[in-house]
């Protein structure tokens, strides 16, 4: 695949870019003509590949024709816990991702099993590949691991790869609490790396971009939690509400429980019901208030739909004359610059997010009861899990924040 670009430069004069793509993922670029290094977009099937061209000249000017050649590696990937339903949506975000090539997919319960046998979505991108089994020493050699795993095998594997691979992402919550007494009362097991949870930065890069970069360990946020924290954090963290009586009420689509086969996520269980679920100790309640700074309630609700999440947030003003003006201002202020945030009076809707990376956030003030409401929508398998995954992923390893990710919902 070959594409060939005239590129100017007011100050050095013209020249050609030549972009290869080899058969190992990697990309050949040839500069011909006179260059003065400087930075260009370069496009090749849609896919966009930032080219620093310093170097090519930048310091002299070429007389006659000399072209000068540099390989762009693709980013080596790994999933691992690839046959669920987080697994499914980053081998969809990877495959258009211009910076990832997919190199290793596992899942220990269907090795050998065609991907596209457990994902038929995904049969044209991944036509004939199977799954494998977990390698440690080959998920060490990746530039990027994402973990799709138990909590507790995540806890078992991290140790293993954190400094050998760049970069690990981990989906799970072995280490999202900073707190770790509160694993075994959340998440049923005592954590056995707290020093690894130190060092882990928390995968919320409209709160922690400047944290992430460099990364070598992610602790991608709870699904419930994304929505929650997004919400939320900024109005407590400028003290216009109350950081303790917060409530949070939340609905999800099924997928947010994994791939399961008990009966209560079931067809004929799910369809045309909903159901409040995990009252008074839901394990995201600890994470939320770690992330927004204040006490809450959080109560979960399973709706029939596949993906989505919307979350009602009910909270206090701290002053009495806190206006609805102030708290819209305060949410937009937040993400102003945010590629994935919009604030709007427009009410949010799961169906808007679906597919995408994109958060919608509206807030009113109810005048009868002086109570403020916050809602928020995001797609959880994207947003609230894999495209948070790799947003996070992408600051770390110095890739654009946006590569590989919408922000635009499938609807219809």
């Amino acid at each position: 695949m070959r594409g060939i670009w005239p590129v100017e430069d007011d100050a050095n004069g013209s020249g050609v870019i030549v972009v290869n793509h080899v058969d190992d993922g990697s990309i050949e670029v040839l500069v011909d003509e006179r260059w003065g290094g400087h930075e260009q977009t370069a496009r090749c099937r849609h896919q966009r590949h930032r080219l620093s061209l310093l170097g090519f000249g930048a310091d002299r000017m070429l007389d006659e024709y000399a072209p000068y050649r540099m390989i762009m590696r693709m980013l080596r990937t790994a999933v691992v816990g690839a046959s669920g339903f987080t697994g499914a949506e980053l081998l969809r975000i990877i495959d258009v991702h211009p910076e990832l090539s997919l190199e290793v997919a596992t899942a220990d319960a269907s090795v050998g099993a065609l991907i596209s046998e457990i994902h038929p979505a995904l049969a044209v991108a991944h036509h004939g590949a199977v799954f494998s089994s977990v390698d440690v020493e080959t998920l060490a050699e990746m530039d990027l691991v994402f973990l799709c795993l138990p909590h507790e095998a995540s806890l078992e594997l991290v140790p293993q790869l954190i400094d050998r691979a760049r970069c690990v992402v981990d989906l799970s919550a072995a280490f999202r609490l900073r707190d770790i007494s509160a694993y075994p009362s959340y998440y049923g097991f005592e954590h056995s790396h707290p020093e690894l949870v130190e060092r882990a930065v928390y995968g919320l890069p409209e709160v922690y971009r400047a944290e992430l970069a460099g990364a070598r360990l992610i602790a991608t946020p709870g699904c419930y939690v994304t929505a929650a924290v997004l919400a939320l954090r900024p109005l407590v963290s400028a003290g216009l509400i109350a950081d303790r009586g917060i409530i949070v009420d939340a609905a999800s689509g099924v997928t947010g429980a994994g791939r399961r086969s008990e009966h209560a996520y079931s067809f004929t269980t799910i369809d045309e019901s909903m159901t409040a679920y995990g009252l008074v100790n839901h394990r995201h309640t600890p994470e939320m208030e770690q992330e927004i700074g204040a006490e809450l309630l959080f109560t979960p609700h399973l709706v029939p739909m596949k993906r989505g999440i919307l979350a009602t947030c009910y909270a206090e003003p701290v002053a009495d004359d806190l206006s609805e003006e102030s708290v819209l201002e305060a949410l937009h202020e937040a993400y102003r610059d945010e590629p994935f945030v919009i604030v709007d009076r427009a009410i949010p809707a799961t169906g808007s997010t679906a597919g995408s990376n994109a958060v919608h956030i509206t807030a009113r003030l109810d005048p009868r009861t002086g109570r403020v409401i916050v809602v928020s929508a995001i797609d959880n398998l994207a947003k609230g899990a894999s495209g948070g995954a790799v947003q996070a992923a992408n600051v770390a390893l110095g890739i654009p924040e946006t590569a590989g990710l919408s922000r635009i919902g499938v609807a219809p």
